[in-house]
């Protein structure tokens, strides 16, 4: 179950990044720092911002996005500017790109990117916080 983060964890990982995140992923994360979001017909776990407040904030988003995002540059074909930051678990993410490095902001357009073909394709994402029945 994810948590709520702190503008100062967002801030921090957007600094780490160099890129500004779009306002849809920066509120989702706020309000619920990773999680599942639906995109197209799949199930998405969305990657958290590492929250170092406290070790339990820490062991909980050790996936986080720029760790997430290091993984996937290993794969061949994935856009070396791209910030990826959910995963279906089947090696596919939904990733973003730089709208323009001048504005110092990633584009609001999410993309699905294939491993098996490392096509990327503008996908429809539902950000709303999902919460798993218990």
């Amino acid at each position: 179950m994810a948590f709520p983060t702190t503008e100062e964890q967002v801030d921090r990982a957007e600094k780490e990044i160099g890129l500004a995140l779009p306002p849809q992923l920066r509120e989702r994360l706020l309000a619920e720092n990773g999680g599942e979001i639906a995109a197209g017909d799949d199930v998405w776990e969305l990657f958290p911002v590492q929250d170092t407040s406290d070790r339990k904030h820490v062991a909980r988003t050790a996936n986080h996005v720029l760790q997430e995002t290091e993984e996937a540059r290993k794969w061949p074909d994935f856009p070396s500017e791209a910030v990826a930051i959910a995963s279906n678990g089947t090696g596919d993410y939904l990733i973003l790109r730089p709208s323009d490095r001048a504005s110092g902001q990633l584009s609001d357009t999410v993309f699905l990117w294939n491993h098996e073909t490392g096509s990327a394709a503008p996908i429809d994402v539902d950000w709303s916080v999902q919460v798993r029945a218990a």
